[in-house]
């Protein structure tokens, strides 16, 4: 993520700037004041095209609130953004790991039926709830890092899932490629979704998604890949140097 300490027009922070965010359960004002300055957040980021020009005064303006409650919830504006980022990527974990104990019968029947993947709908309606803040600071003007990390932890989380059922016996180096692929695919059209006003319901992007997931580029064109050469004594050197 972009260096964010010199964001804010304020030169050092109260003593009594939290320190910890999970120090205590907050309370309902707590929470909707919070809520407030990640809408604020993202507002700023829309206006100005670039998450650098937000400042802690511009925030506060926009959110209601005094400079001083937003220091007694956050350090500075990097420390607001790391907070919806780690909350988001915990959310995000959990969902995808419910998502990936899916079998291989129950995506097919899905597929068949053109339903979802059991756990989609769940992580798009995710996204949804939180529309208000979201798509900002994952769009153009928000933190790109923040992209790559939601990629990372998804990798990370369906791996090992992933890799079991393999009709085609490829190397984990190419299989991790393959995931790399799929999971950038994926990520790109839920990006998509989010950007252009989230027009299609959960449900409905969820199938889609799914299907997409299974679609080769070549099927579309009438164009078969055997990548069962992969497995093969016909694979170039390469390719088999790293089995």
């Amino acid at each position: 993520m972009r260096e964010l300490s010199a964001l804010t027009d304020e030169i050092g922070a109260p003593s009594t700037a939290v320190t910890s965010r999970h120090q205590a359960r907050p309370d309902r004002r707590s929470v909707r004041t919070r809520q407030a300055l990640r809408d604020a957040l993202a507002r700023q980021i829309e206006e100005t095209g670039d998450l650098s020009q937000v400042t802690v005064t511009r925030v506060t303006g926009t959110a209601g609130v005094t400079r001083r409650t937003f220091y007694s919830h956050f350090r500075d504006i990097s420390d607001l953004v790391n907070s919806i980022e780690e909350d988001t990527l915990a959310d995000i974990t959990v969902l995808v790991h419910a998502l990936a104990q899916t079998d291989l019968d129950q995506l097919q029947e899905a597929i068949r039926n053109f339903e979802p993947c059991p756990g989609a709908v769940d992580i798009l309606t995710y996204f949804l709830q939180r529309k208000s803040y979201l798509p900002a600071l994952l769009g153009d003007g928000g933190d790109p890092g923040f992209v790559e990390k939601i990629k990372r932890v998804v990798l990370n989380t369906v791996k090992d899932r992933a890799s079991e059922g393999l009709h085609v016996p490829l190397p984990p180096q190419i299989f991790e490629y393959y995931l790399t692929f799929a999971i950038s695919a994926e990520v790109g059209v839920l990006l998509r979704w989010l950007s252009s006003g989230m027009r299609e319901s959960p449900h409905d992007m969820a199938c889609v998604m799914t299907i997409l997931m299974f679609v080769r580029p070549g099927d579309l064109y009438g164009k078969k890949i055997d990548f069962s050469i992969l497995g093969t004594h016909d694979a170039s050197p390469s390719i088999k140097e790293m089995e």
